[in-house]
């Protein structure tokens, strides 16, 4: 088990999404850097991000660079994203999710972003979010 939010959870998704041939293309065909910041957990705020481009998708610690797109959420919303107990739309709209930067990029990755679920559903059975 790895521990939601961690090191190893992040080496997990890419190392999954590594994995995963489809997202080769579709990163190429929708590069974006996306930063997570997730504030009030268990350990204090964690930022992470993802960097999808050159046939590649890749997480890692701290803010995307270049930044398109930032998003900001409490762990208690970051969980229930996680683990499907939260709309990720619903928390969208009523500002549990906060976010900043380009929408219509974020938009256009769409395709990216589906395909990514396999990972984050791969990853999600062996990750301990208490």
């Amino acid at each position: 088990m790895v521990r939601y939010l961690s090191l190893e959870w992040i080496e997990a998704l890419t190392a999954t999404a590594a994995a995963t041939p489809a997202l080769g293309p579709l990163a190429s065909a929708h590069p974006i850097g996306v930063t997570q910041v997730v504030t009030a957990g268990p350990e204090g705020d964690v930022v992470y991000h993802l960097q999808a481009g050159d046939d590649a998708v890749v997480f890692g610690a701290g803010a995307a660079f270049p930044e398109d797109v930032r998003m900001e959420q409490e762990w208690d919303t970051a969980v229930g994203v996680a683990t499907g107990t939260l709309d990720a739309e619903q928390a969208f709209i009523t500002g549990r999710i906060r976010l900043s930067g380009d929408q219509m990029k974020l938009i256009a990755a769409q395709p990216l972003f589906g395909a990514l679920d396999a990972v984050f559903t791969a990853v999600r059975a062996d990750t301990d979010y208490h």
